[in-house]
């Protein structure tokens, strides 16, 4: 398969960035001298900046194009109003999780999505199959690239560049950043203060190089994608192929509220709705770590006695609590506050099940 490359990489690979394949997209793991704990910190702490430019786009216009998704994605697009962003999901008919993406609306006739890399072609390939006289779909993944300035420092950095932060969670709205047109939007996957920026896949580096500079001050670092996902763990955001996939529905995920449910129909929309009448037969928690052990993504969980009750989905070390966190699929009959036994290579690692998040949000 042919690795594709970020508007940006010349910039990240004169930074000698760690690269590795994401989503089939050759992305910044992390800096030399700063590395994953250092750009963890500063997310926190300052100010960071995110190069996600692999993340997916396209369009849906045309008149009725509201309704048209309205009837295929999860959430009600009719919550959000014209200047809005909504998270949302694409379901198969069996419920499973075919993607989650972030729908702008610009208008009724006017939607803009972004889905993950690796799913965005399946993504507008199902809406094509689906399309109504009148609506028009485009794939648009390599017109705009995705930057994500995030942290408490973040409206400050774009004071500095004169642009008021002074957006509702979730909103959006046209700046311009070095004289290029960008969509700014109250966003992120930190669970900090923050804000995702859209320029265009040709102006990617003028705007970066202005953000760059406007973080610099404010002890601010360029961050990769190694500190985006122990940033999202310990906010218990699900990453589509771990937390969400054709085989975990919304339901299980914990991701009911991004469900109309009270929409006539959505794909898939017949088993969510039984799954959440019955209650799921597994259902996403955390795990904090009650030693040193640092659970992975695909160990085995199990309670006291020895019984399998689950499986990790996403762990990691976190650098906010110093201690090994996860989230796992477990089954119904397990609780909050419950010991459970991690297959740590062999090993048995004590967990306890705790209440997501793992530490405070501050996105509002």
């Amino acid at each position: 398969m042919n690795v594709k490359n970020s508007p940006l990489h010349q910039k990240h690979l004169d930074l000698q960035a760690k690269m590795a394949d994401f989503g089939g997209w050759l992305m910044p793991i992390e800096y030399p001298g700063s590395g994953v704990l250092a750009e963890h910190a500063a997310v926190r702490e300052h100010v960071g900046l995110f190069d996600v430019s692999h993340l997916g786009k396209a369009s849906v216009k045309g008149p009725g194009a509201l309704d048209f998704l309205n009837e295929i994605l999860t959430n009600d697009l009719n919550r959000i109003s014209d200047g809005m962003a909504q998270y949302t999901m694409l379901c198969n008919d069996s419920g499973g999780v075919i993607d989650d993406l972030i729908a702008y609306r610009n208008s009724t006739e006017d939607i803009f999505l972004i889905p993950n890399a690796s799913n965005t072609s399946q993504v507008v390939d199902v809406l094509i199959s689906k399309v109504i006289p009148g609506i028009e779909i485009t794939n648009l993944h390599t017109e705009y690239a995705v930057l994500a300035l995030q942290g408490p420092s973040a409206p400050q950095a774009l004071h500095s560049l004169g642009i008021s932060s002074q957006l509702d969670y979730m909103s959006f709205t046209h700046v311009k950043i070095a004289g290029c047109n960008v969509i700014l939007c109250r966003t992120g996957y930190t669970g900090e203060s923050g804000f995702e920026l859209l320029p265009t896949w040709k102006d990617a580096e003028k705007v970066w190089d202005a953000l760059v500079q406007a973080i610099t001050p404010l002890n601010g670092l360029i961050c990769g994608l190694g500190s985006r996902d122990t940033l999202r763990t310990e906010m218990g955001y699900p990453l589509h192929g771990h937390e969400l996939s054709l085989e975990i529905t919304p339901v299980q995920a914990s991701a009911s509220w991004a469900v109309g449910w009270k929409k006539e129909k959505f794909a898939g929309d017949a088993v969510l709705r039984k799954e959440r009448t019955h209650g799921p037969r597994r259902f996403l928690h955390g795990l904090k770590s009650l030693d040193r052990a640092i659970p992975r993504a695909g160990m085995q969980v199990k309670d006291l006695g020895g019984t399998e009750v689950g499986v990790i989905t996403s762990g990691t070390f976190s650098p906010t609590l110093k201690n090994g966190i996860a989230l796992a699929l477990l089954d119904s009959s397990i609780s909050l506050g419950t010991v459970v036994v991690i297959d740590v290579r062999g090993r048995e690692s004590q967990a306890e099940v705790v209440n997501l998040p793992f530490v405070e949000s501050h996105v509002k």
